[in-house]
């Protein structure tokens, strides 16, 4: 079901891993960019009536209204099942003990007597939150955008997803009700670029934002690259990943659950065993075949775990398999190994880690009290997930006297001059009655 790569002994590649020699998933950003530009224009020509046009188009209804009611919202959470509600408002609940852990203070560094730089962190003032709605149903990235949103201190919040034929061209319920939970109540249904579009231009009913984040399909993740610059973005998300760092202390059992959990989401989810024991893989291999027969999404799990971007790697030693799973750098990395801490203190390269047999990945999706919107598509090396921080923006305000000026002035000036732009040096001279102080 799952292909291998073995790259034990001389197979193993002396200069290091190239990423390309892994599996990854195919998504071409690129090539969509064409088919959601002329949606965008619409959007940003025809406002409302253009979201609600392709929302019919793509989604198979067409919303009475683009905003949901608010009405709609109080019933929604009205009707939540009990335990559901229960499990979200945990779920909150410890993320936003860790979110509000990371919210950052002004600091002030004085350079010189008379001479300070303050850090201001100041959050972004309105934010637009995108919550998928295609296989599955994600109140879970209600919370996961919304709460470092608010511990951010952002003064306003709105939230888009796809309307529900289902649910009379509303977002699905439940969507709604995690919204309500949190106090959100300027909820849209749209999905797709369309929504994208909508946050960046505004519409009739929807004001533009500063800053927009939350996972979706390819066409969002397009929209994103193309409004880019007139928005911000947390990220362009691919397919769910999980890579799971075993050696023969792991149980295969929970490995084998573990990367079905993530190939549930989609067929394009990759799901990737590094390994140092055969004797692992091949019990894992076992255990596939029992519990994917048994799981509810089976043919969706089956394509994507034996689809391309999935397999297993074998390795001969721990350092081989930091190596490899570094150079993956998974959205999510589960370290199933003896001494499992201390390895994952030197994974450099992931979105997050988790740590021995029970943290598995889905006790991040939900209760963990992390952040579940991660990098994808191996940008885990150079991108963060979702957080207080990706809300904020750092502001240098310097405050400098006329003595801490007159100290530093002829540096300035030579520097202005070393770089032939005069008029930067005259900008400080000309408060010395065209003098330069120190000279």
């Amino acid at each position: 079901m799952i292909s291998r790569i073995d790259l034990r002994g001389t197979a193993f590649p002396e200069g290091g891993i190239d990423r390309d020699l892994l599996p990854r998933a195919e998504f071409d950003v690129e090539a969509a960019l064409e088919a959601v530009r002329p949606i965008c224009e619409d959007v940003r020509h025809r406002g409302t009536a253009a979201v609600l046009e392709h929302g019919e188009r793509f989604d198979g209804v067409r919303p009475e209204r683009l905003r949901v009611p608010a009405e709609a919202l109080a019933q929604a959470l009205l009707g939540l099942d009990e335990a559901v509600r229960a499990a979200l408002e945990e779920s909150v609940r410890r993320a936003r003990l860790v979110h509000r852990a990371q919210r950052r203070t002004d600091v002030t560094t004085q350079v010189v007597p008379g001479g300070t730089v303050t850090e201001r962190w100041v959050p972004v003032q309105r934010v637009g939150l995108y919550v998928p709605g295609g296989l599955a149903v994600y109140p879970s990235s209600v919370v996961m955008n919304v709460v470092p949103a608010q511990e951010a201190g952002v003064e306003a919040v709105a939230v888009a997803s796809p309307p529900q034929p289902a649910f009379g061209g509303l977002p699905h319920p439940t969507i709604l009700a995690a919204c309500a939970l949190l106090g959100v109540d300027e909820v849209y249904a749209a999905g797709g670029a369309q929504a994208i579009a909508m946050f960046a231009y505004g519409t009739e009913d929807c004001r533009p934002v500063n800053l927009v984040t939350g996972p979706g399909n390819i066409y969002v993740a397009a929209a994103k690259r193309l409004l880019k610059g007139r928005i911000g973005i947390d990220a362009e998300a691919g397919p769910t990943e999980i890579a799971v760092l075993a050696d023969g202390t792991a149980d295969p059992v929970h490995v084998a659950a573990d990367l079905i959990s993530q190939a549930e989401h989609d067929t394009l989810a990759a799901a990737v065993l590094v390994t140092t024991s055969p004797a692992l893989a091949d019990a894992v291999d076992k255990e596939l075949d029992v519990q994917v027969a048994a799981t509810r999404h089976k043919e969706r799990v089956a394509t994507a775990l034996s689809g391309r971007q999935s397999a297993t790697v074998l390795v001969d030693t721990l350092d081989q398999a930091l190596a490899v799973v570094d150079a993956y750098a998974a959205e999510h990395l589960e370290i199933q190994t003896e001494d499992a801490a201390d390895v994952a203190a030197r994974v450099r390269n992931a979105g997050a880690i988790f740590v021995g047999p029970h943290a598995p990945v889905s006790l991040g999706d939900y209760c963990a009290g992390s952040n579940h919107v991660l990098p994808t598509g191996g940008c885990a090396c150079h991108s963060s997930g979702l957080s207080v921080q990706s809300f904020l923006r750092g502001i240098h305000v310097v405050d400098y006297s006329r003595e801490a000026l007159a100290e530093v002035a002829h540096h300035v000036v030579t520097l202005a001059e070393a770089e032939d732009l005069p008029a930067h040096g005259a900008a400080v001279t000309a408060r010395f009655d065209g003098e330069v102080p120190g000279r």
